[in-house]
């Protein structure tokens, strides 16, 4: 059983990487937090009781189906109801900081000039832009695999698929990103 620190500290150390993957699954920033709460108070209410070791795959799969039934909600609400809202433009992502993930892993603005640190934002961007442009499935694959570096077994757990799937998802999602960042300049 997982003691309230283990806990506590699981969802501390998860709670950016899980945004972000949200945030690239939705594409809308209170979309992901309220998905990202939603899914840790499922598991602290739910699944307090398991293991440690457990929390990680636990937390994906409550974390996927969240957002799946985030999509379901969407769709309904979309079939049932005109928002006006939806015929003007939105820059839901414009106040959103790229670098804040890696903020806190490693000092890379330390001894970096402006043109450095604007090439890399941007460089940053690019990626982000073409993840976001990859079908749901392969994206949800890749950022579980090379993002959240989870294994083929327990990406396949998580997304309820088999291994086989995972692999090709994640196959065509690396070609795909290859394409489009080769094609913008930036070497893989």
């Amino acid at each position: 059983m997982a003691t309230d620190k283990e806990l506590s500290d699981f969802l501390k150390e998860t709670e950016k990487k899980a945004f972000k993957r949200t945030y690239y699954h939705v594409r809308n920033e209170d979309a992901a937090l309220d998905i990202l709460q939603d899914s840790m108070i499922k598991l602290s209410t739910h699944y307090a009781d398991k293991p440690a070791a457990e929390l990680p795959l636990l937390f994906q799969r409550i974390l996927s189906n969240t957002t799946l039934d985030w999509f379901r909600r969407q769709k309904t609400r979309n079939a049932l109801f005109s928002n006006l809202s939806d015929f003007t433009s939105q820059d839901d992502g414009e106040n959103f900081d790229l670098l804040d993930i890696n903020a806190t892993d490693s000092p890379h603005g330390v001894g970096e000039s402006a043109e450095q640190w604007t090439g890399r934002l941007q460089t940053m961007q690019q990626i982000e832009s073409a993840v976001m442009d990859l079908p749901a499935r392969q994206r949800e694959a890749f950022l579980l695999r090379y993002w959240e570096e989870l294994d083929v077994a327990e990406t396949a757990a998580v997304m309820g698929c088999t291994e086989g799937s995972v692999k090709t998802h994640c196959s065509r999602a690396i070609q795909a990103l290859n394409k489009a960042l080769t094609a913008q300049g930036i070497k893989t």
